[in-house]
């Protein structure tokens, strides 16, 4: 259905993608993973010729669309984008947004529009928010009726770009409760998106891209499970582990919880896990170790298993000395409270290790 074949792009002398080379077949959900500024949401823009590619050739149903001569409009036709900052118009209610384009490119009456638009705002949920302003909607709301008006359009490629970042966590869940509603209905799907739980669970393909190339692609199962090269298992090792280094009393635990709060976001950790971690990081790293340590030096780690429902906090530091003899009954209690379990070992080459076991709940 789509190829890219050594499709390149740049601006001026940025060159953001190299060579991309891909197939998207119909009925594909395609979920586009990756570190910040891998050119992810420049493919979708490319793709919907928003941004012209500057080098090679993508193939829609046959024809090349990079082509001269092509028409560009026809093309947009087949595809309908939802960008992350919704795009709706602030003078139109909800229902004359979703008629609006509908009416003027595919030529419908305004009452086959209507109709349309709200079968549409009922399967988004949206029903009761026909003759309400944007401005009169949340966030999560907005992207709905966002969704709606791409559909109204009857694309047969739906593109998403990042759909769910500029929202409340709050609403983060009934947008994707949309999207994964679309993933169900077989449309050819490409999202991009740092929801890993998400991407995970409407894609049956992904595209991870790292220096403006699909580094590595494949089953959705295979490529979050075991994925085969580096680049890829060092971006989900980023995504699962949170790691950091203290070495003096100096220590800015006020930025380490912002870092575990944003860890705990992406992951999709609760945020009464999230202060359980702080909260052990804070008395066994603060509170005792680094009083009673004659050299600080404290590695740590967080690890969240999501089969398990756990999240596993490893202290590493070069004395041989036990949490519980560091002479802070108070921070050991608090510590004890908030772990399942809690296990010290030494050994004279690599020093002490802690390691906490923290259940959810």
């Amino acid at each position: 259905m789509i190829e890219f074949r050594h499709m390149q792009k740049a601006f001026g002398p940025s060159v953001v993608l190299k060579d991309i080379n891909a197939t998207v077949n119909e009925g594909d959900c395609i979920a586009v993973i990756g570190p910040s500024g891998a050119g992810k949401s420049t493919l979708l823009r490319c793709l919907n010729l928003l941004d012209p590619p500057t080098g090679g050739q993508i193939i829609v149903d046959g024809q090349d669309i990079t082509a001269p001569g092509c028409d560009v409009s026809k093309i947009r036709q087949k595809m309908g984008m939802v960008f992350q900052s919704y795009n709706l118009f602030g003078h139109m209610t909800v229902i004359e947004n979703i008629m609006y384009a509908p009416v003027k490119l595919l030529g419908l009456s305004r009452q086959e529009a209507y109709d349309r638009g709200v079968e549409l705002l009922q399967r988004v949920g949206l029903a009761d928010r026909t003759l309400r302003y944007p401005d009169s909607l949340s966030g999560g709301q907005k992207q709905r009726v966002a969704i709606a008006r791409t559909l109204a359009m009857d694309p047969e490629i739906i593109l998403l770009d990042e759909p769910t970042s500029a929202l409340d966590p709050t609403m983060v869940g009934e947008v994707e409760a949309v999207i994964e509603d679309l993933a169900r209905s077989g449309k050819t799907m490409m999202i991009v998106t740092h929801e890993m739980s998400l991407a995970e669970r409407v894609s049956n393909r992904v595209f991870y891209m790292d220096e403006g190339i699909i580094y590595e692609e494949g089953p959705t199962a295979k490529i979050f499970k075991n994925p085969e090269k580096e680049s890829t298992r060092r971006f989900f090792r980023q995504m699962r582990v949170l790691e950091f280094h203290i070495d003096s009393q100096n220590f800015d635990f006020v930025g380490a919880n912002s870092e575990i709060d944003q860890y705990c976001f992406k992951n999709h950790i609760s945020p009464r896990m999230a202060n359980r971690i702080s909260s052990v990081i804070e008395e066994l790293c603060v509170q005792m170790l680094l009083p009673a340590l004659k050299n600080p030096r404290i590695d740590v780690c967080v690890e969240y298993s999501k089969t398990e429902d756990h999240t596993y906090v490893t202290v590493k530091y070069p004395d041989d000395l036990r949490p519980e003899d560091c002479g802070d009954e108070i921070s050991y209690k608090l510590l004890s409270a908030n772990a399942e379990s809690i296990d010290h070992t030494y050994d004279e080459s690599d020093g002490s290790t802690v390691s906490i076991s923290i259940v959810n709940d």
